[in-house]
C-alpha cells in the first residue's frame, strides 16, 4: 500500500537500516518507510553489518535508543566505521531523552521521538537526506 508517495522519492537510490530490539518498532519503521525508500529490518547492530557487506551500505540508520542504553555513546563511531557516510538517527521515547542528547553528542543525526506517526517519521528521513521538497534554485532563479 502506497500513502502519499512522490514519484521522485520512489524511485531513490537510497536505503534506511531499522535496527531496534522491538520487533513492533522495527515493523512500524519499516511499514511507514518502505513505500518511498528502501527500508530493511534488523535486530541488532551485528545483523546490519553482516547485511552491509559490499553493496548493501544503508543511507541512513534509526537506531533504537536501547542499544545505546547498552553499548554506550560509542555505539555511534562504530556504525560510522562500518557504514561511512552514514546519517543516524535515534528512536526514543521522551524518557530517554538524556540518551538520545549524548548519541547526538557522539555523532548522532538528530531523533524520532515516539509516538511515531508516519508524517514525522518520513519527514525526518527526507530531512537527513536532504530531500525536504523545496523546488530547486534553479527553479527559484526563473521565478523572478
Amino acid at each position: 500500500m502506497q500513502i502519499g508517495v512522490e514519484t521522485a522519492k520512489a524511485v531513490d537510490q537510497r536505503r534506511v537500516f531499522v535496527i531496534d530490539e522491538d520487533e513492533i518498532t522495527r515493523a512500524a519503521l519499516q511499514f511507514m518507510l518502505h513505500d518511498e525508500i528502501e527500508t530493511h529490518e534488523l535486530a541488532t547492530p551485528e545483523e546490519a553489518y553482516a547485511k552491509g557487506v559490499d553493496w548493501l551500505k544503508p543511507d541512513v540508520v534509526l537506531l533504537g535508543v536501547s542499544f545505546l542504553k547498552a553499548r554506550g555513546p560509542a555505539l555511534i563511531g562504530e556504525l560510522g566505521d562500518r557504514f561511512p557516510g552514514v546519517r543516524i538517527l535515534v528512536v526514543t521515547d521522551k524518557s530517554d531523552e538524556t540518551t538520545a542528547v549524548d548519541a547526538m553528542k557522539a555523532g548522532a543525526h538528530g531523533a524520532v521521538v515516539k509516538p511515531l506517526t508516519l508524517e514525522g517519521v518520513r519527514k525526518k528521513v527526507d530531512t537527513i537526506l536532504g530531500r525536504g521538497g523545496a523546488a530547486p534554485l534553479v527553479q527559484l532563479s526563473m521565478m523572478k
